[in-house]
């Protein structure tokens, strides 16, 4: 049997010498699960390490710019030659492009021959015009002149080069199809120009290939999955400020305006919570509708620049946006309905609002302590997103193994070459995805750990406050919360390191599962495996309801870890224990003031993805060399970046429910069912079991 928690928590609680609160909490504390605070140091330095090896090998422009003819990365100012200013890739031989399309070709698009430009070349009406390799060799002429030339010295080329250039092996190559920037590649558009045509005939130049297999291949290779992950992630670093200021500032501003107004304007919240709600789902729905090109005319195009307002192009990233915007309609319309449904049940919520309402009034300091937190994560989500990019980044360039002729004029040894010619790739390693997997869970695990430790210091600081009830104590606004902070930091690091590392894993294997349950309903329609479908299913359900009772059970054990002192797992079963007792009594009223909670959240966390909306739809996220390939990802990360933030501030009334109801359930047990130190708002919330039936019902 368990022993009472009176002598731990002091059954008559009493300050201590000169007023201070350290003697309301009153037992000897010992420092807890030393093993699992030791475990969390070591994971800080693998991280540490692991985002050093991104920092090195990495570099973000490899995320959305390819490589040209030397393996040199576009846009880079360390290249040879300083290739600064010219961003974009262009295939210079349309043939290799369309014969890379042919389904039995062994030909790929990486070994194209391929040349960075500053924008890309156009076919002439009136004249045939060049795009020639780096000059070099006896092609006397600065990068800046070749540029400054539209990259043509045609004229300046021998007989020898001429002839191999009509053969289509440089080293100047004849804009004959027309093309358009997609993401940083000229894609061809299969639409020669006649007059360029011609005069390329009569040259005798080579046939040129103007099939539609020329535009569907590099269309193709720049829509792969790695292409639009990679670009995915180089949104992150394009749209950086839309991410401090989505995904920290108004975040930070609208949950600080809903702990004021619960504050002050208790009784109206919940209806303006519900309400906001509703409004703000809708909004965002729309906005998905808008940019998938449901709705008006303002969607997303992954053509960079001018060109021809009757070619259209659509790639992936508008798909995934359709996609979103049909997932986006089911949830508005069940939380609608859902919303709708709570209605009648609304009056309980705001009863215990009530009652965090007043805790916040008497311990003041605790409103504004999630900005320490906040800052912690600031710091840490910056430094983390830029270790992102360059780890996704960190593969090693190679020169692929072609076995097609790929044979091109070589300007420094003055003859067609056909060694090495082959194109070049990044190379990703097996320990690169290792390590891209270990610092998202990493991400994860330190989210969860700060979220904890912010939880812990709200639960002791009301607790102090419950169990002081009384007493005189003139620095209870402040002193509880520094206190609580200290025994965190002192004795129970290692158990807030424990719980929020089972949260974790669970979350992790849930997104495993979730993976093979793709793979097995792939398997099932081709094989009807109705037997793996039907696992699948009952696993990813049974994942998730042990996901939501560690992470309730996880939250309890935080404030009772607060008040004993005690390891993870035993103040785990204490919690269970007051919970199972008394669950009829107090099941209700926590049950609704979660959810009030959780639309809480959504409102401030909706709330900046409109705001990321409409700053990404200005004129810099839209077009030039900052171009976003789509809203969805960092719109995405302001949602998850904003909900952090509110899970913080929100944690306030969150953990002051929390810690009240199970110290009102502790004291019940300790003197006999009546409770000596509950605020009487409390007890006529949860005694009044007529009231509560009456509100339910």
């Amino acid at each position: 049997m368990r022993v009472p928690l009176g002598p731990v928590i002091g059954k008559y609680p009493s300050s201590g010498r000169d007023g201070q609160l350290d003697g309301i909490i009153r037992h000897n504390r010992k420092c807890r699960d030393v093993s699992f605070l030791m475990l969390f140091i070591a994971f800080w330095v693998a991280m540490i390490v692991n985002s050093s090896f991104g920092f090195n090998q990495g570099n973000p422009l490899r995320l959305t710019h390819g490589l040209d003819y030397k393996g040199n990365l576009c846009g880079d100012k360390h290249a040879n030659p300083d290739l600064s200013g010219l961003q974009v890739r262009y295939w210079v031989n349309p043939n290799q492009v369309y014969q890379s399309g042919l389904k039995e070709s062994q030909f790929k698009l990486e070994d194209a021959r391929s040349i960075c430009l500053k924008n890309c070349p156009v076919a002439s009406e009136d004249s045939l015009k060049w795009v020639c390799d780096y000059p070099e060799g006896d092609i006397h002429l600065s990068v800046k002149e070749w540029v400054h030339r539209n990259y043509d010295y045609f004229d300046f080329l021998t007989p020898e080069m001429r002839n191999a250039s009509l053969q289509l092996q440089g080293p100047c190559y004849p804009i004959i199809l027309p093309t358009v920037d997609v993401f940083w590649s000229c894609q061809y558009i299969a639409r020669p120009s006649n007059v360029s045509l011609k005069q390329w005939q009569q040259m005798g130049g080579v046939a040129i290939s103007e099939d539609i297999l020329v535009d569907k291949s590099i269309h193709k290779f720049i829509n792969s999955r790695s292409s639009v992950l990679k670009r995915y992630v180089a949104d992150i670093e394009k749209a950086w400020p839309v991410l401090i200021v989505c995904g920290g500032i108004v975040p930070f501003f609208f949950s600080v305006i809903w702990l004021l107004m619960i504050r002050h304007f208790v009784s109206g919240m919940t209806w303006i919570t519900v309400f906001f709600f509703n409004v703000l789902i809708i909004s965002v729905t729309m906005l998905y509708y808008l940019k998938a090109g449901w709705i008006g005319n303002d969607a997303i195009s992954p053509i960079i620049g001018e060109h021809d307002p009757y070619y259209h192009l659509s790639g992936r990233e508008q798909n995934h946006l359709r996609a979103v915007a049909v997932l986006m309609t089911v949830v508005m319309v069940i939380s609608v309905l859902s919303s709708v449904a709570i209605i009648r049940r609304i009056l309980m919520a705001t009863s215990v609002l009530k009652v965090a309402s007043k805790v916040i009034g008497e311990v003041q300091a605790i409103i504004i302590f999630p900005i320490v937190p906040y800052a912690i994560l600031a710091i840490f989500y910056m430094i983390w997103f830029s270790a992102t990019l360059y780890i996704f980044s960190s593969g090693q360039v190679v020169q692929n193994n072609c076995k097609s002729n790929c044979c091109a004029y070589d300007l420094g040894s003055k003859r067609v070459s056909c060694d090495h010619c082959c194109g070049y790739s990044i190379h990703y390693t097996s320990h690169i995805g290792v390590s891209i997997a270990f610092h998202l869970f990493g991400c994860y695990w330190a989210t969860q750990f700060f979220i904890a430790c912010s939880s812990t210091i709200v639960a002791g600081s009301v607790a102090s406050y419950y169990w002081a009830h009384g007493e005189p104590l003139k620095e209870i606004s402040f002193l509880p919360v520094f206190s609580s902070m200290r025994r965190l930091m002192r004795y129970n690091l290692g158990s807030v390191a424990i719980g929020s590392l089972i949260v974790s894993l669970i979350e992790s294997s849930l997104c495993v599962l979730k993976s093979i349950r793709r793979k097995l309903k792939i398997s099932a329609s081709r094989s009807e495996n109705w037997f793996g479908n039907a696992a699948s299913v009952s696993s990813q359900c049974s994942l998730s309801c042990i996901e939501w009772t560690v992470k309730s059970v996880n939250r309890n054990a935080y404030i009772m870890i607060a008040i004993t002192g005690k390891s993870f797992f035993a103040a785990s079963a204490i919690a269970t224990e007051l919970i199972r007792n008394n669950i009829l009594r107090i099941g209700k009223v926590n049950v609704i003031g979660d959810v009030i909670l959780f639309l809480g959240k959504l409102c401030v966390s909706l709330s900046s993805v409109v705001f990321a909306f409409l700053m990404l739809d200005t004129q810099r996220y839209k077009s030039a060399h900052n171009k976003v390939s789509s809203p969805l990802f960092p719109v995405l990360v302001c949602w998850a970046l904003s909900y952090v933030v509110a899970t913080l501030f929100f944690a306030v009334v969150e953990m002051s429910i929390d810690t009240i109801i199970l110290s009102f359930c502790q004291d019940s047990e300790e003197h006999q069912g009546t409770a000596q130190y509950a605020p009487p708002l409390l007890v006529e919330t949860l005694n009044d079991q007529n009231e509560m039936q009456r509100l339910t019902q």
